[in-house]
């Protein structure tokens, strides 16, 4: 048992998961299943560090590392992905494709591994791993446009594993600790907000990259809806929710995350509003809910972290939901967008079950999960009296039963009749979808379950007059709205378009730009060169001109300008001379 206990929470996934191709294809994905089971119950039995403990440390070229460290935060964390690996592992037990079996158990250890480092070091080699490991998810779908987006992900996910290095090394250089804790220092300030050490601005950059952080964020838009229909669901559970640990763990009340925060609540909203592919769509309410849990980390407060890690441990559950129930109208239909879908709920009625409960537990319906979470992150903002940030996260909760809670299911299940009759998703993707959706709905019956969990004591009573009906005041006016948009037409029509979003600035703007600048060059050097050789041209005439026999050099002077001239000349010579 001391054995096991050495080693990294995960490593059954990863350890395992690197021999499945030694099994049969048929039975890969049963041991795929069973490697996260195994991982699930180790950790479940791991001793969580107490007030005041610290985990054990061992000596490595000259550095203190701590490989192994669960406590009141990292243990939620590594509870919900060991959930999300067996949900997703069940979602899978149809395919008969090893390269995803490997990579969905090695980047679903690693995803644990990661949130249970207690430093940077081992932090960033399963932060490199998870990248290493996911993008194989992509690239499955085995298309040239799949193939596209993995390496743009492989290069953004490397190229935050190497600034999260190269603050590692900073900071052991200036301290010589590797230490993964707060990089907050209370009292110091630059410009009105905490300062921070330049490690701990490469090791934010880092986290903030694989956060989908505003103007970082295509990455996520790009790739999701690329992978295959199970490693989608791998890829929404774990990348983006690591960071939001990270963050917490590192970044917890560093003001300017509210700001992002905010903005990241509300940018998706719009563009998931005008998107034809209902898994890009996800993609970007998954941006829409990474900044709730950004906002919570940046208020800082108990309440809010409490209110960040319950709402990234329900919105892994019901965004995998969301991502299964779409996958599977994928999976059966061979498409997901939203202009060739409609009328599914006729034949496939468990799925349309299944995705309404993952459209109202992201919403914040009462009753499940997302309402028990993300009521915390609004009430902590206005517990620290923000009442802008109250009101942003407000417009924000309208906004997702807009495009997640009414516009999936709607134009997925209902909407106009696409006349497409298909079978019901295979059984065991019913079974991974009656998981999660019966967890949405413990989750947010049985909450004082999930609030043991957190990392502070809770204090806390979601189900008060203000919180419900605030909340159904909110889902009210939003579903209202929608109505009242379709109804006069004026609701965004779905278009077989690609929404390039901020990809339009290199992909369209700066090809225009630059062509339209090399243009510019072209005429400005052509008309440089008509007109030089012009010149030039006239002045080889001149010259030509003074040395034939009348012009003014090849004429003959009278000697007594020739002594003018000498004079002169051996004046200037004398002056210089003595100058």
């Amino acid at each position: 048992m001391n054995l096991l206990s050495a080693l990294p929470p995960g490593w059954p996934m990863i350890v395992g998961g690197v021999f499945l191709w030694l099994l049969p294809k048929r039975a890969q994905a049963g041991g795929a299943l069973g490697l996260a089971i195994l991982s699930g119950l180790l950790f479940w039995f791991t001793p969580v560090l107490g007030d005041g403990e610290t985990a054990k440390t061992f000596s490595m070229l000259g550095a203190e590392l701590q490989p192994i460290r669960v406590d009141s935060l990292s243990r939620p964390f590594g509870l919900v992905f060991h959930i999300a690996a067996i949900v997703s592992a069940i979602y899978a037990l149809h395919v008969r494709d090893t390269r995803q079996h490997i990579a969905g158990m090695v980047y679903a250890g690693a995803a644990i591994g990661a949130c249970c480092a207690g430093d940077l070091m081992t932090l960033f080699v399963f932060w490199e791993l998870t990248a290493i490991s996911s993008v194989f998810l992509v690239w499955a779908s085995d298309t040239p446009a799949a193939y596209r987006a993995g390496m743009r992900y492989l290069i953004v996910q490397v190229g935050s594993g190497v600034l999260l290095l190269t603050g590692a090394i900073i900071q052991y250089v200036e301290t010589g600790s590797l230490k993964f804790e707060l990089f907050v220092s209370e009292g110091q300030t630059l410009f009105g907000v905490e300062a921070i050490s330049p490690a701990a601005w490469c090791v934010l950059i880092a986290f903030a990259i694989k956060c989908a952080f505003p103007l970082l964020h295509n990455w996520l838009q790009d790739s999701y809806p690329k992978a295959t229909v199970t490693g989608t669901v791998f890829l929404s559970a774990f990348t983006t929710k690591l960071a939001v640990y990270s963050l917490a763990r590192g970044f917890a009340g560093f003001d300017p995350l509210i700001t992002v925060g905010c903005i990241m609540t509300l940018f998706p909203i719009i563009f998931a509003v005008i998107e034809n592919d209902l898994r890009r769509v996800l993609a970007y309410s998954l941006n829409n809910q990474l900044g709730f849990m950004v906002v919570g980390v940046g208020i800082g407060t108990e309440l809010a972290i409490n209110g960040t890690v319950a709402h990234a441990f329900c919105h892994i559950i019901y965004k995998s939901l969301l991502f299964m129930s779409v996958g599977a109208v994928l999976f059966r239909v061979g498409t997901a967008k939203a202009t060739e879908l409609g009328g599914l709920h006729k034949s496939m009625p468990w799925t349309t079950a299944f995705c309404m409960i993952g459209a109202g537990a992201i919403s914040g319906f009462p009753l499940l999960s997302g309402f028990v979470s993300k009521s915390m992150i609004i009430s902590a903002a206005g517990e620290e009296h923000m009442f802008g940030v109250w009101i942003v996260l407000l417009i924000a909760s309208a906004g997702v039963m807009e495009h997640s809670g009414i516009k999936i299911p709607f134009f997925a299940f209902f909407a106009h009749d696409s006349g497409k009759r298909v079978k019901e998703a295979p059984w065991n993707m019913l079974l991974a979808m009656s998981i999660a959706a019966f967890s949405c709905v413990a989750l947010g019956i049985a909450y004082p379950l999930l609030y043991r969990l957190l990392p502070f004591d809770v204090d806390y009573h979601p189900y008060t007059i203000t919180h419900v009906v605030t909340q159904l005041q909110l889902l009210m006016f939003a579903a209202l709205a929608f109505v009242a948009l379709m109804k006069s037409g004026l609701y965004p029509a779905e278009q077989r378009a690609v929404n390039l979003d901020t990809d339009w600035v290199y992909r369209r703007l700066i090809p225009k730009a630059t062509r339209g600048g090399q243009v510019a060059i072209e005429l400005v050097d052509q008309t440089f060169r008509h007109d030089f050789l012009l010149t030039l041209r006239s002045g080889l005439r001149m010259v030509q001109r003074s040395f034939n026999v009348n012009g003014w050099i090849g004429r003959t002077w009278s000697t007594s300008t020739m002594a003018f001239w000498a004079a002169t000349l051996l004046a200037i010579s004398l002056v210089l001379y003595y100058t």
